[in-house]
């Protein structure tokens, strides 16, 4: 059972991402580069500048993990920008995990655009079945990808496999709060096509299952509720190159859903951070 319910959560998220409508929102209201939660210093300030933030925040967890010596495994990676940052800054090696073939596509036209093709491979697959030997990676790295999954305990334990002794979990996630009566976030698991939405002490047990040394959790929830009045507002006054890139039905649905999404953060209803831990 837990093989077709990952199955079919996989099947779900590529079917969500390779969606054009999707695809041109991700890519003109979120800026299409990492397109995750960001962390804000200023509610106002340019999403993907926020964003970029997010992706220093985690690197920041991993000491002198990266390195022109070390390898990276991106796990959901989307279009690529955590791995452009990290090999670009780090000069680390990037294998990047991602079932959108269309994601994949702009991915692979974006590395070689900045001379990053080199030291990123873009391959096409599930986290619930990394393609790597045991041992193959000094960082698992994981930004939004979990809350596809319909495994989530299989895909931890994959990411714990391939990580090498002493290698670094991170990674950040779309949760649901302890106590949120699950109808209420029904609007962003709609969206996102989600069966259900993990919690920060679901995630937090299944690392101490792992014996990851070190294992916490950083809650940045306060930066999603920015995140998400930030969305609101791009369609609510879309750039033409959004209002170009998707449907009249999608930028519709996007006016009514992404304020309700925000409405449940404000509410204490979802949670997000990160979580991070160390390979013993």
């Amino acid at each position: 059972m837990g093989e077709d319910k990952a199955t079919r959560a996989t099947s779900a998220a590529r079917s969500y991402y390779d969606a054009s409508d999707v695809d041109g929102f991700y890519a003109h209201a979120w800026g299409g580069e990492d397109i995750h939660v960001g962390v804000y210093t200023d509610p106002r300030e340019a999403i993907p500048v926020a964003t970029g933030r997010t992706v220093e925040r985690l690197a920041g967890k991993l000491g002198d993990a990266l390195g022109a010596d070390s390898t990276v495994l991106d796990m959901g990676s989307g279009y690529g920008g955590a791995a452009r940052r990290l090999a670009g800054q780090y000069g680390c090696h990037v294998v990047a995990l991602n079932i959108s073939e269309l994601q994949n596509h702009r991915h692979r036209a974006l590395n070689a655009e900045r001379g990053l093709d080199d030291r990123i491979d873009v391959v096409t697959g599930s986290f619930h079945d990394i393609p790597a030997p045991d041992g193959s990676f000094d960082v698992v790295w994981s930004q939004e990808a979990l809350c596809h999954s319909g495994d989530r305990s299989r895909a931890l334990r994959e990411a714990t496999r391939v990580l090498k002794p002493g290698g670094h979990l991170v990674f950040t996630d779309t949760m649901a709060a302890e106590d949120a009566p699950e109808g209420e976030l029904s609007p962003l698991a709609e969206r996102l096509r989600l069966t259900d939405l993990a919690t920060p002490g679901f995630y937090v047990e299944q690392l101490r299952a792992l014996d990851l040394a070190g294992a916490d959790y950083e809650d940045l929830s306060a930066h999603m509720l920015t995140h998400y009045e930030r969305l609101s507002e791009e369609v609510r006054s879309p750039a033409p190159e959004l209002v170009d890139a998707v449907s009249p039905g999608y930028l519709k649905r996007l006016r009514t859903n992404l304020p309700q999404v925000a409405r449940a953060c404000r509410d204490g209803r979802l949670r997000w951070g990160i979580f991070h831990g160390r390979h013993r």
